[in-house]
């Protein structure tokens, strides 16, 4: 099934909040079912105080991160170093290598 651009203007916003409200629903019920009975000074939270800690838990940890389109304008440190290293000559490659080992300890 392919969505036109109207519908995925209409649809994406829409699974976007479900899935949010999803989320804050799971933290709160997490939250009412196992903190209040181990923590004495733990009360239970309402489903807007679930989405506030969602987002604090967002903020402070950096949270759900990006699959495919993690990497902005295809940058991966990783691949640009491959490609660094697929460009030296075989002789600059084995002087890197015994660079990094010495740098290790490794002799």
């Amino acid at each position: 099934m392919r969505l036109s651009k109207t519908s995925k203007f209409i649809f994406l916003p829409i699974l976007g909040a479900g899935i949010i409200a999803l989320l804050s629903y799971l933290v709160m019920y997490l939250w009412n079912a196992i903190l209040p009975q181990a923590l004495t000074i733990a009360k239970p939270i309402d489903f807007w105080q679930a989405a506030g800690l969602l987002v604090l838990c967002k903020i402070l940890f950096g949270g759900f991160k990006g699959g495919p389109n993690k990497y902005k304008n295809g940058y991966n440190k990783r691949n640009e170093w491959k490609e660094k290293m697929q460009n030296m000559s075989a002789e600059e490659r084995e002087q890197f290598r015994a660079e990094w080992r010495n740098r290790c300890g490794r002799n």
